[in-house]
């Protein structure tokens, strides 16, 4: 996202929040500003200018005194001072990635409110396009996961009609159906296959059972790296190395043997930006590219503000010698779905 002069009032606040989630801030400062606008967005066109001319923006429920001097300067014509300051302290992410992330054209993981994620699909993709994407996939998780909301069949059935909608009002940017399944203890996939048949993009994830031993663990991931409705292996070791959820330690499998399911069967490896993840570490990473494999570089955003986490993937790749031809989200959309529906790729 781009610095730009004086935007309006609900524009000046997501933007704040943009800034805020890009830069890893506590989770409560961002959704007072995300708050602040919807609750703007609810207003109607009379409400808005009576507040707008009594000043009376604290009187609403939702809006702190930050919030109010952030709408009040907007109003008046201004930068808000709490946007501006961001604005001039926002630094690159990641420069030694800067060159393949130019070459990336899209994130094929990312989540919206529908499961865990903050923002609705249409916010997610809009700052998607902003930040220079051709496309985006949409993945939120599916129903085992139910801390995270997971997606039943009959909700992702009707976001697929809120997602084509929306495919069709943001042309030419794509939005790309999508889902991060779950990989099941037994490694079949958590949703309906009739429905993952209709996905552009299905990222297979392992979130429970992290600590099974190697043998188990190796099993289940190639049953799902080989089933042809799987595009992406996500986050492979499930590992976290910071943040507010702690630390998580690898999971164990046979690398080689993953990996090598993952080559012959035109799955590609995900080296997923979030900073607390860093997954695969690099020297799986090494061995994903020794082996040939192909290379998604995902930002798992859950927040539109985490969209511009890309970059500490991008450096890891290269650090690592990724070349951005075997980064499936380096290709043009066409290229890249008749990839994913070529049977048997």
């Amino acid at each position: 996202m781009t610095a730009a002069g004086s935007p309006g009032p609900i524009a000046a606040l997501r933007e704040i929040a943009f800034w805020l989630e890009r830069g890893r801030a506590e989770t409560h400062r961002v959704k007072a500003y995300r708050r602040a606008a919807d609750v703007l967005s609810g207003l109607s066109a009379a409400e808005f200018a009576a507040r707008a001319r009594d000043h009376s923006w604290r009187d609403l429920a939702g809006i702190g005194p930050k919030t109010a001097a952030v709408i009040e300067q907007a109003e008046a014509g201004a930068v808000p001072d709490a946007l501006a300051d961001l604005r001039a302290a926002a630094e690159p992410i990641a420069p030694a990635g800067v060159e393949l992330r130019k070459a990336l054209r899209g994130d094929l993981h990312t989540h919206s409110d529908w499961s865990d994620g903050g923002s609705p699909i249409a916010e997610m993709m809009a700052v998607a396009a902003a930040l220079g994407h051709e496309y985006c996939a949409l993945t939120d998780h599916s129903p085992r996961l139910k801390v995270a909301n997971g997606l039943s069949a009959e909700r992702l059935r009707r976001q697929l009609d809120v997602v084509a909608e929306l495919d069709e009002r943001m042309a030419p940017f794509r939005v790309l159906t999508g889902i991060e399944v779950d990989i099941l203890d037994d490694g079949t996939l958590d949703q309906d296959p009739e429905l993952l048949d209709r996905l552009d993009i299905v990222v297979a994830s392992v979130h429970s059972h992290l600590r099974d031993d190697s043998a188990t663990m190796t099993t289940r991931m190639v049953h799902a790296v080989a089933n042809p409705r799987v595009d992406i292996l996500g986050h492979c070791t499930g590992r976290l190395v910071e943040g507010g959820r702690g630390t998580r330690p690898e999971s164990s499998f046979d690398a080689e043997l993953v990996f090598e399911a993952c080559r012959r069967f035109g799955t590609a490896v995900e080296i997923n930006s979030r900073p607390e993840r860093r997954d695969p570490p690099g020297r799986l990473i090494e061995l994903a590219v020794e082996m040939g494999c192909y290379f998604s570089i995902d930002t798992d955003a859950h927040a539109p503000g985490q969209l511009d986490w890309q970059g500490y993937g991008c450096e890891r790749a290269l650090a690592h010698g990724v070349e951005a031809a075997r980064v499936i989200d380096t290709w043009p959309v066409g290229e890249l779905l008749a990839w994913t529906a070529a049977p048997g790729r």
